[in-house]
């Protein structure tokens, strides 16, 4: 399969949360987007703006510290996963992680790295990349679905 990327340089957290906000626009049940990058770069808000920008009208929390929290969204259920903290990859078992990852829910993983192996393969890896005030965001289609949704960012 040839992976499809882009390149994006995001100037600041606003036009993060418009990022966000048009990617959100083309996701669709069942998608699986990765988030890597150093702490603090931006993964969290631009979870943050997508969970926003599909309708969640309450406050976005990150899940440090619970590994995942749920959003019931008009589109389905969505899955936020920070797996900064987790020790060992095993320890995703203990929050049923095999369960969120199904055609009918969307999942944002936050540090992937984390989970190694047990985690499915995403439609969409991201990674964000400080550069000074800036961030450079790499996207890489993984999947038909990940060259989509790259497919259709270029051409709005």
């Amino acid at each position: 399969m040839n992976t499809k990327k882009l390149t994006l340089t995001i100037v600041n957290e606003a036009e993060m949360g418009l990022f966000g906000g048009e990617l959100a626009n083309l996701i669709v049940p069942g998608t699986v987007i990765f988030f890597r990058g150093d702490l603090g770069v931006g993964k969290t808000t631009l979870c943050r703006s997508i969970i926003e920008a599909l309708g969640y009208e309450g406050r976005v929390k990150s899940p440090t510290y619970t590994l995942v929290e749920p959003y019931l969204l008009k589109v389905g259920i969505l899955y936020h996963f920070d797996l900064y903290r987790l020790a060992e990859p095993s320890e995703l078992e203990y929050v049923g992680y095999r369960d969120y990852f199904n055609h009918d829910s969307i999942c944002l993983v936050e540090w992937p790295e984390r989970g190694a192996a047990l985690l499915t393969e995403p439609d969409l890896d991201i990674e964000i990349q400080a550069d000074h005030a800036e961030r450079k965001v790499v996207l890489t289609a993984m999947s038909e679905c990940g060259r989509r949704l790259l497919t259709y960012l270029v051409d709005t």
